[in-house]
């Protein structure tokens, strides 16, 4: 006799439980990092939370450590090879059955002080433009790959045994990487002028699906998330009290008219993490307002 028919499986609660779960989120405790430690934080989850700031871990912790999931603070730099080796070793002690999720948050946009701004140079001048461009230097462009994209690649591969592992001690269920690009790394504009963070988060997105054929038979999925404009340290300068940004008319001329909100990058992480997504793998999710519908891009 067969089973009675039932649509239990297909319940939302179901379909997006992050209960039991053990999560890392690199840059964790503000900004888009932020609302992704606060869903999956809400939907039952363990989450470690890394970053450089102690102050701004903690913070986190004091403010959003809420059942039914637990948040805690582990201080790493993920452009530190010794740093990352150190939080490996600290999660293998507590995680010893593994982990389910990484997600490669943090990140860095280091030509705010000499983006486009008001005084863009004039574009029909070369000698112009040239001198806009030069103000950049080496430095600069190492810091961001070093940030947006090489650390993606050492802290996946360092914490690769622990997703695996975490993979094979929980039944149906695949671990995951997460890694968060952004709309800049799609679009063809000149981002403002902030071309090494574009740059950096093309290349995220294309190691996304290198990492992604290259995990694939360990049972580890590796996706990413392209967000368009949200609030953050590094969109608005700055943060308060606890831990959030606000930005003001930078999302009016969006389809959405509005820029990201946490709800926004909360769909799209439990989409991609949930226990209804293993049949997902090397993709990309862009909550961007509407954005690609009004700027060229590379799609």
């Amino acid at each position: 006799m067969s089973a009675p028919a039932s649509n239990d499986h297909l319940s939302a609660s179901t379909l997006f439980d992050m209960s039991g779960l053990k999560c890392v989120v690199t840059g964790g405790a503000t900004g888009i990092g932020l609302m992704m430690t606060q869903a999956l934080v809400a939907n039952g989850a363990t989450v470690y939370i890394t970053g450089r700031r102690k102050e701004k871990l903690d913070n986190a912790v004091s403010h959003y450590n809420k059942p039914p999931g637990k948040i805690i603070p582990l201080v790493c730099d993920v452009t530190s090879r010794d740093s990352v080796a150190e939080l490996t070793t600290k999660l293998t002690e507590l995680e010893p059955n593994g982990i389910h999720l990484l997600v490669n948050n943090a990140g860095v946009a280091k030509e705010q002080s000499i983006k486009f701004g008001t005084t863009k140079p004039d574009m029909n001048d070369a000698v112009s433009l040239s001198q806009a461009l030069l103000k950049a230097d080496q430095k600069m462009w190492d810091e961001t790959f070093a940030s947006n994209v090489t650390s993606i690649f050492f802290v996946s591969s360092s914490l690769l045994p622990l997703l695996a592992k975490g993979t094979e001690t929980r039944k149906g269920y695949s671990s995951s990487i997460i890694n968060t690009s952004s709309i800049s790394g799609i679009l063809k504009s000149s981002g403002s002028g902030q071309f090494a963070y574009a740059a950096s988060k093309a290349a995220a997105i294309h190691l996304t699906k290198v990492l992604a054929a290259t995990f694939k038979d360990v049972k580890v999925r590796v996706n990413t998330i392209a967000p368009g404009i949200f609030p953050s340290e590094m969109t608005a300068g700055e943060s308060d009290e606890k831990n959030k940004s606000v930005l003001k008319g930078m999302g009016d001329s969006l389809p959405s008219k509005r820029t990201g909100e946490d709800q926004d990058i909360a769909a799209a992480l439990l989409y991609l993490a949930g226990p209804a997504s293993c049949f997902v793998n090397g993709q990309i999710v862009h909550p961007d307002g509407g954005n690609l519908l009004t700027s060229p891009s590379t799609l």
